[in-house]
């Protein structure tokens, strides 16, 4: 079996080896400066803006900490280290050897397409911004098309165009006849390659397939070198590359996933004046390159082969493959935080991306929180049935599980060994010799907290002045996309702090506006006395990760430093309160962490630093991969068990026969929608009284049977209902009320207090949305309310506001073990406990002990549960379990319908089906006469 790891990125690119001569030969285009805007034609876009597709510069080396007042930091500048390495002789690593190091499980997507400044690659060609207009974005007609109706191209225009296609065809000749190599790539998901790398090598995965983009701009290159690429990547990289225009990209990776998506994930709205989110309608380039990763899949899939599809940029896909490959064996997994549903509700194609995510069999997060916020969310937005354990939708089941990704302790263990890390460790030692070092590592974004962290840090010097010269902030922090107003904001207070309580000797904060090479970082964060994460949200931090693993006290005195952890980051639910979780807003709590991890004593910081370490070790990346994998086997096999293909329609011969065998009968029948036709709630006549009550009647006149009728109606109704009926036991309100045959009373199964309590709170909800629909009613029955809205005027905003409705009840009544689950027209609110299930527990117990009571004890040997919609599902479940057991020689469960179910069998007739196969069952043993026909 082949697993198929689909992510946006994949971990290997193309490095062009082009002559410099023929580049330079390529005619120069006319700088936009130079020609003047005409209207209708948008002007070629500027090289000053900030683009996905821009490399940044390399080899400059970050200007002093404002306000420094020492030159400790420029050990850090790679430029500084190649000097020392000239003047010590250690081998500190070179240029090349930074440039192609591997990730640390921190660095996660990188926000730059193309950046690898190492390598030679095609810039994109001319993409024009998405149109504003809502009109001409969705016009369907060709581009060619829509060009011809433009006005008239004046003169230099039509002679920049023509250089403009020139340089395109220069530089489609230039890169296609280059050589080229296969690199590993820079930008990714550092931590699911790792992830996937050292399962690899721990033999959790057998054969494995990346599929994903090269990183880089495509257009500039022929077809016949695109092929040779993709072909050189599957055969000896295991890599399908998935080709798409430059502009596509553009659109959904920068104007879609950077501009809407992320900001929103993150609790960040972009809705400010300068924001243009909702204005360039990019969500077509989502869906379309979502649909080549689907198309790329779909063709190379085999059966048995499983799909792992990554992160918020491929949300789509598992619908766009399900589609597609309906039998397919499909995961996905989101790295980053799942936003409460009141967030998530500000996006537009909220439904859409929903929908996309059910696509899959089993949907991973990393924290139980982000789980919760999707199971709430996909209830109040699509309608739908959550519970813990996934969605329930019409046709199927959805699992949802809670798997948190780490790092890889081996490979890490391996990398701590390098002779250039014990270098870095004595250089850095020995620089703040004497000081107490707090590290940070973030990039610069509206989401990592850096200013928190600096207006914290400056809280604590001024708070504690006797520590402001024995403790020194390092931040480093890597500019990510040009964010002036929060750099300018940042330099300020790096400014005030340095201004405020430098000495001459002394530098307080140290900003690093740079990424560190690995050999400096991994000997940072292993002197380090704490490490300081102020992210104001995100999925999980693995930076804290590997300070935790990094800290074992192999530098002598140094070692298992504090944490000082965001309370809303995915890493603070893995490691819980032996961290010091942080309010990042709260400057006082901050403050008062940094206070307490400087001076906690030394038995104090090994004994939280153990339970740490151990944290890290139970969420290592190939755990990570084992669990997810096992999981999605695992549902996969209970969900494709339950699709109505693979359940078989009912042999009623082969069931006469177990019947006809058997000596001591147990059946439990479903009421409404399986004896009889589903009528109005408020109606209890049957459908079909006579024939319905005569099959029954037939049934429990045979001493070798005992019949139980289950619904969710009211234990007087079913009195009324089945008093012509001798012999009968009934289950009423789904559960909570069931009476043996021959008996007037009922057993109470739901707790009376529990019920009147919880009551009283859903009362008041139910009652709130019940005046906003018209149409409306409230139901109140023993052990449940019924909200039925199937007869509102407005259909469509009635079930929006049954699903508030059932969001806001499971929200605030969690704790009371009751739960609102949305039905056809209606909203039941019930306790969790108590079900059909749990009262066809309590019969086979009766019925067990009824027959060690006789002199002949025979114990049931035949089982029959038939019912039709996902009420009956618990009492299936049962049924087959028993069965499995060996409690019972035969048990067969039968569902009506098309839909996910767990029934053995499928019967297609209905009603009829079903009274006629009990009327068989009945005259196998001649106690009744089959009805003429």
């Amino acid at each position: 079996m082949t697993v198929l790891i689909v992510s946006l990125f994949l971990p290997y690119t193309v490095n062009f080896h082009v002559n410099d001569n023929s580049r330079s030969r390529s005619p120069p285009l006319v700088t936009p400066a130079a020609n003047p805007i005409v209207e209708g034609i948008p002007p070629p876009p500027s090289t000053a803006t900030a683009s996905l597709f821009e490399k940044p510069s390399s080899g400059t080396v970050p200007g002093l900490t404002p306000g420094a007042t020492t030159d400790h930091e420029r050990i850090f500048a790679s430029n500084i280290a190649q000097a020392e390495q000239e003047q010590t002789g250690y081998p500190f690593p070179s240029t090349g050897e930074l440039n192609n190091r591997l990730f640390t499980e921190s660095e996660g997507n990188s926000p730059l397409w193309g950046a690898t400044t190492s390598l030679n690659q095609p810039k994109p060609q001319a993409i024009p911004s998405p149109s504003p207009s809502i009109l001409k974005h969705q016009d369907p007609r060709p581009v060619k098309e829509t060009m011809s109706q433009l006005p008239a191209v004046p003169e230099h225009v039509s002679s920049y165009s023509r250089l403009r296609k020139a340089s395109t065809a220069s530089r489609k000749l230039s890169f296609s006849r280059a050589e080229w190599t296969i690199e590993t790539a820079e930008q990714g998901n550092g931590g699911l390659r790792n992830a996937v790398r050292s399962a690899t090598d721990a033999g959790v995965l057998d054969e494995l397939m990346w599929v994903g983009t090269l990183g880089m701009p495509t257009d500039a290159l022929e077809k016949y070198t695109r092929r040779d690429i993709a072909e050189k990547l599957e055969d000896e990289y295991g890599s399908l590359t998935v080709f798409v225009k430059d502009g596509d990209f553009d659109g959904h990776y920068t104007h879609f996933c950077k501009t809407i998506l992320w900001p929103v994930f993150h609790y960040q709205i972009p809705d400010n004046p300068k924001s243009k989110a909702y204005e360039d309608h990019s969500w077509i380039y989502y869906v379309k390159l979502n649909q080549a990763f689907a198309d790329r899949i779909a063709k190379h899939w085999k059966r048995g082969d499983s799909i792992w599809i990554q992160d918020y940029h491929l949300l789509l896909v598992p619908a766009m493959l399900r589609k597609l490959l309906p039998d397919a064996q499909i995961g996905f997994f989101l790295h980053i935080a799942f936003p409460s549903s009141e967030v998530f509700k500000c996006l537009a194609p909220r439904k859409e991306l929903l929908e996309g995510m059910l696509g899959a069999n089993l949907i991973g997060f990393q924290t139980d929180e982000y789980c919760r916020h999707f199971l709430q969310t996909c209830s109040r937005i699509l309608c739908v049935e959550a519970t813990p354990e996934g969605v329930q939708l019409e046709d199927r089941f959805v699992n949802v599980g809670t798997f948190p990704i780490g790092i890889d302790p081996t490979s890490w263990d391996k990398r701590r060994k390098a002779i250039d890390v014990e270098r870095w460790v004595d250089t850095i030692s020995e620089r703040y010799q004497g000081k107490r070092l707090i590290v940070a590592r973030d990039k610069i974004d509206s989401v990592r907290g850096i200013r928190q962290k600096l207006l914290s840090y400056e809280l604590f010097l001024n708070t504690y002045p006797e520590w402001a010269d024995k403790v020194v902030l390092i931040q480093v922090a890597t500019s990510t996309t040009e964010q002036p107003e929060l750099e300018a904001t940042i330099s300020d207070i790096a400014m005030r702090i340095n201004s405020t309580h430098s000495t001459l000797a002394h530098q307080p904060l140290v900003f690093l506006k740079q990424d560190l090479a690995f050999p400096q970082y991994l000997a940072l964060i292993t002197i380090a006395d704490a490490l300081m994460i102020t992210s104001l949200r995100e999925g999980m931090n693995l930076t804290s990760h590997e300070f935790v693993y990094c800290q074992d006290g192999r530098c002598g005195d140094k070692g298992f430093g504090s944490l000082i952890l965001s309370e809303f980051t995915g890493s603070a639910s893995v490691f819980g309160d032996h961290a010091l979780l942080v309010n990042p807003w709260d400057y006082r709590q901050c403050s008062e962490a940094i206070h307490t991890a400087l001076t906690r004593g030394g038995e104090e910081r090994k004994k939280i630093w153990e339970e740490l370490h151990r944290a890290v070790l139970k969420n290592s990346t190939a755990n990570w991969v084992k669990s997810f994998n096992e999981t999605l086997s695992r549902v996969w096999n209970e969900q494709s068990s339950r699709e109505i293909m693979a359940v078989p329609r009912l042999s009623v011969s082969r069931l006469t026969e177990r019947y006809r065998q058997s000596k001591q009968r147990l059946m439990i029948v479903d009421y409404e929608g399986t004896l009889a036709s589903w009528g109005s709630p408020r109606s209890i006549i049957l459908t079909t009284p006579q024939r319905a009550i005569t099959t029954l009647t037939d049934l429990t006149d045979d001493p070798n049977n005992i019949v139980y009728v289950m619904s969710s109606r009211m234990p007087e109704e079913m009195e009324r209902l089945f008093r012509q009926v001798n012999n009968l036991g009934l289950i009423a309100e789904n559960g909570c009320f069931v009476r043996e045959p021959n008996c007037d009373s009922w057993t109470h199964l739901a707790d009376k207090v529990h019920v009147k309590n919880w009551k009283a709170s859903v009362s008041n909800i139910l009652a709130y949305f019940q005046a906003r629909v018209e149409g409306s009613w409230i139901e109140e029955r023993h052990c449940s309310l019924v909200f039925h809205h199937g007869s509102a005027e407005d259909r469509h905003v009635a079930a929006r506001s049954a699903a508030e409705c059932a969001g806001n009840i499971n929200d605030a009544c969690a704790n009371l073990d009751v739960h609102a689950v949305p039905v056809e027209g209606a909203l039941i609110v019930e306790t969790t406990h108590t079900n059909k299930a749990s009262a066809a527990e309590l019969v086979w117990k009766w019925v067990l002990a009824a027959a060690e009571k006789k002199e002949e004890a025979v114990k049931p040997d035949f089982l029959l549960v038939v019912g039709d919609n996902r009420e009956d599902e618990p009492v299936f479940r049962w049924a087959n379990k028993l069965q499995s057991s060996k409690a019972v020689d035969y048990a067969m469960t039968v569902t009506l319908g098309s839909r996910s179910t767990e029934a053995k069998a499928t019967l297609t007739q209905g009603v009829t089906g079903v009274l006629s196969c009990l009327q068989q069952l009945a005259a196998s043993n001649g106690q009744a006469k089959l009805p003429l026909r």
